[in-house]
């Protein structure tokens, strides 16, 4: 392969991989503009004037990335009555029991294939997709 022709492979791999972070980072806004019209909508109803922090539970197979709803969340909420609002969130692990073995397992990984402790294929999944908010402290 000539060298003119690996740069600009390479500069489509780069392009692709922006474009992939870019739509992920879409995913996680749009996310977090819901989560803040629900908080916003709710404090509103009880009657109070500001959101101090926020927690969040999300599965870990949600295919929702931390840090970038973290940042998506702390873009989103400026000049809103969450603007000064601590946004925390906690990860639930892929959790589910076996068919064969009958064992509880839980994992850190997002995808599980077979059963990390008998290593059968017949599984089922209990929890993985959760996005919830947890709580809310308000003013």
């Amino acid at each position: 392969m000539q060298v003119p022709q690996l740069f600009k492979l390479l500069g489509f791999l780069f392009y692709l991989l922006f474009l992939f972070n870019v739509m992920s980072l879409l995913f996680e806004v749009s996310i977090a503009l819901s989560l803040l019209n629900i908080v916003e909508q709710k404090c509103r109803e009880e009657g109070y004037q500001s959101v101090e922090s926020v927690r969040v539970r999300i599965g870990r197979a949600s295919g929702i990335l931390p840090e970038a709803f973290t940042f998506a969340f702390d873009a989103a909420k400026k000049d809103t009555i969450a603007q000064e609002a601590k946004f925390i969130i906690d990860i639930v692990p892929l959790s589910g029991v076996c068919n064969e073995c009958r064992s509880p397992f839980e994992l850190e990984e997002a995808h599980v294939f077979a059963c990390p402790l008998c290593a059968s294929r017949s599984f089922k999944i209990d929890k993985r997709y959760e996005l919830e908010i947890v709580e809310m402290e308000v003013n």
